[in-house]
């Protein structure tokens, strides 16, 4: 609510109050507190129960759902798998995202062709890509035939068949088609470094690597940051490309959190059960973007002083 204040006649008088911009943004709330918040409070009710989503009287049981995941050496192994998810992807699109936003900034023949080739698998659904990727990795697949080309045929394997590639598979799939992303917000985000500064650093003699690593690294925290919640937030939801390409397996060596939730509350008809870890991936998203967002305050802070 404002105030606004009306000089007539020399004199200034008070407008009556009404609202500035409240009601834009209450169809927002509505949808925000009937649709997603409400049925996050429905999914932690749910999981004090013990029921299959189906029976007209569930038991309640409390807060033995948790207990039971807690004690799921399943549910830490999917934990660990996202993990190392997180970390790995994260890494490696970070790198090639900033490197081709580095390349496409120079100047090169035909950047919109590469721009259109690095960014095409970000909008591919991945129902469409998984069939091409199992193909591809299977036993007798493009990838082990392109191997006995180069004669390096003893590498050929079973990669989505063995619990020691099947992870790293579906790592390498989820960089392919994100990297895209990555790279289109540190483009967007070195457009808004002033070209005089770098040129004014080629001149006193620094190199690229130096420029990248002394000048635009720095400049675009802001979006690695961004881009840290985005990919930690992304690991805790993945479920499509495992779903799809491995189906968790083999030996829930590709399991996430999102298959396993999946997998508990459908299949196996726990919906108690798979609620319960809901509501722990949904603790466990906030906490990470919490904490992503706090370390990076706090080096902003000790490098500012």
């Amino acid at each position: 609510m404002t105030t606004e204040l009306i000089v007539t006649g020399g004199r200034k008088r008070t407008s009556r109050l009404r609202p500035n911009g409240y009601p834009w943004i209450i169809p927002a709330l509505v949808l925000s507190i009937g649709v997603v918040y409400f049925s996050i409070g429905f999914t932690a009710y749910i999981s004090t129960l013990d029921w299959d989503g189906i029976s007209p009287n569930p038991e309640s049981v409390g807060g033995a759902n948790f207990v039971e995941a807690f004690q799921d050496p399943v549910f830490w192994m999917a934990l660990w798998h996202t993990v190392v998810f997180f970390v790995v992807t994260f890494a490696i699109q970070t790198f090639l995202g900033i490197v081709f936003a580095t390349l496409l900034h120079s100047q090169i023949w035909f950047k919109g062709l590469y721009k259109v080739i690095i960014f095409v698998p970000v909008v591919l659904a991945p129902a469409i890509m998984a069939p091409v990727f199992r193909q591809i990795f299977g036993a007798d697949g493009q990838f082990n035939a392109m191997l006995e080309f180069f004669g390096l045929g003893f590498l050929a394997q079973p990669w989505l068949a063995q619990s020691s590639t099947a992870l790293p598979i579906i790592m390498a799939v989820t960089i392919w088609q994100w990297t895209g992303l990555n790279f289109i917000l540190y483009y967007a985000a070195m457009s808004q470094i002033d070209p005089e500064i770098l040129e004014a650093a080629r001149m006193d003699g620094a190199g690229n690597v130096r420029i990248v690593a002394s000048m635009i690294w720095p400049g675009v925290r802001g979006t690695t940051i961004a881009i840290a919640i985005l990919s930690a937030i992304g690991a805790l939801k993945t479920f499509d490309v495992p779903y799809l390409v491995t189906n968790g397996g083999p030996n829930y060596a590709t399991e996430f959190l999102g298959t396993l939730i999946y997998r508990e509350s459908i299949p196996l008809a726990h919906v108690g059960y798979g609620a319960a870890l809901s509501i722990l991936l949904l603790v466990l998203a906030v906490t990470m973007a919490l904490v992503i967002q706090m370390r990076a305050k706090d080096r902003k802070e000790f490098e500012s002083v």
